[in-house]
């Protein structure tokens, strides 16, 4: 109820951070919550039910960091997903206990970024299985609208989206820098969106596997995105179907370049305290030949070595942030694609110049773009232990396009609309919702 609250509780010692409905059961009757908190304890309570209040990780055995993120699983009435700051994911059974003792696992699978553990036990009890994450803290993660994929967002930089039930990578993206901190699919599943400290929102093809615009009008992190499902995509024509590359043969449809549908509608909230709505519009999602550079680039580079800067799928494999492998040594630096080395140097853009060559410059929290240096760039390679991206290498990949490489989208509303950093962001049906760190909740 938006006019009155129905419950109120304060807790000592620690704070919540961050919460989830289970809309699934939820009736008159039962409404179930589940709370994260910052010491690491996630806790089960029913608004409706008022005696049902169950405490998971309650002596911190599984882990004692943060809770960053807390989620049921999509149409379930009892396993929710909680992701810390340790960079761990774990799956839970709201009716199972958690154990007297700290967990023991068994690996279960592996790939380019993450592992997968199942708890030692002869009885059922939490977490079910453990997921470790890319680098540094998993920020936030989404199920697509069909509940079969999951995407997570980590400090890493990295968006990495697993086909949930079989635990296999479908798809990586990296962010300019900094790390990811939001994420939400569009409401056909076809795209993600991401923000975080890069400033930019990013949207990224799940069909595709590439980037297919970044959207620049924060001056600060972003901290949420979420797609408006009641206007765009339901109303608009349907995208030719994603084959290959087969739309790239027909003919330029002046029509379309002219006044391109509305596809889909988004929006971002921002640590700068303002709210921006971005349009993704058809010839931005489905570029026409002069807009693309694929045909230039086709012809080069060796059989099975991606040409940096190519908007072409990643491979559905789990080895994806080494697209250059083998022919790394043949393969000119990302820097430089090879049909373009020639004359490119005349033509650089303001943000690949900033600072003399050769200066290592560290990210300011509030420099967008640029400082970027051009020194430390080598071919792409394979990645750290458990995930790390080498930034240089991956920039000017498929993984990590440039700047110049995709559409830079403009917002079409851009507001300060708090006084504090911006937190939470919904579409419903009459309004949008928004929240921001002083506490305030604001319909528009």
């Amino acid at each position: 109820d938006l006019h009155k609250p129905i419950d109120k509780r304060i807790y000592k010692g620690t704070q919540p951070t961050c919460h989830d409905f289970n809309q699934f059961t939820a009736a008159a009757d039962t409404i179930a919550l589940l709370v994260g908190f910052s010491a690491g304890q996630v806790q089960y309570l029913d608004l409706v039910k008022k005696d049902t209040s169950k405490l998971f990780n309650e002596e911190r055995l599984i882990d004692k960091t943060k809770v960053t993120f807390v989620k049921w699983l999509p149409e379930t009435e009892r396993l929710f997903l909680a992701s810390h700051a340790s960079g761990h994911l774990y799956l839970y059974d709201a009716e199972q206990p958690c154990g007297a003792a700290a967990p023991q696992y068994n690996l279960l699978t592996q790939g380019e970024g993450f592992s997968v553990f199942a708890c030692k036990s002869k009885t059922p009890r939490n977490p079910l299985l453990k997921w470790a994450v890319g680098e540094g803290a998993l920020n936030e993660f989404a199920f697509s609208p069909d509940g079969r994929s999951l995407a997570c967002v980590s400090q890493d930089g990295c968006l990495r989206v697993f086909h949930f039930d079989s635990m296999l990578l479908q798809g990586m993206m990296k962010s300019y820098f900094g790390g990811l901190l939001c994420v939400c699919w569009s409401p056909d599943g076809r795209y993600v969106v991401t923000g975080g400290e890069d400033d930019l929102v990013t949207v990224w093809s799940f069909a595709e596997g590439r980037v297919v615009a970044r959207g620049h009008g924060h001056k600060s992190w972003v901290n949420a995105v979420a797609f408006d499902p009641f206007t765009g995509a339901a109303q608009a024509p349907q995208p030719p179907e994603l084959s290959g590359g087969e739309e790239e043969d027909e003919p330029p449809d002046p029509l379309v370049r002219r006044s391109p549908a509305v596809t889909y509608r988004f929006g971002s909230a921002g640590q700068d305290t303002q709210f921006c709505l971005w349009d993704l519009t058809e010839d931005v999602l489905y570029p026409r030949p002069p807009l693309s550079r694929a045909r230039t680039l086709t012809g080069s580079g060796d059989a099975g070595v991606p040409v940096p800067g190519l908007p072409r799928s990643l491979s559905r494999s789990n080895s994806l942030p080494q697209p250059a492998g083998t022919g790394s040594a043949r393969s000119p630096p990302p820097d430089v694609p090879p049909a373009l080395s020639v004359g490119r140097f005349a033509t650089l853009t303001l943000q690949e110049r900033k600072g003399p060559p050769g200066t290592e410059k560290e990210h300011k929290r509030y420099h967008s773009l640029g400082n970027i240096s051009r020194s430390g760039e080598k071919p792409p390679g394979g990645a750290g232990s458990r995930g790390r991206l080498d930034t240089a290498k991956v920039l000017g990949t498929a993984l990590c396009p440039r700047i110049h490489e995709v559409p830079l989208l403009e917002p079409l509303v851009c507001k300060k609309i708090a006084h504090e950093r911006l937190t939470v962001l919904l579409f419903l049906e009459d309004c949008i919702v928004t929240a921001c760190q002083e506490g305030l909740i604001c319909t528009w």
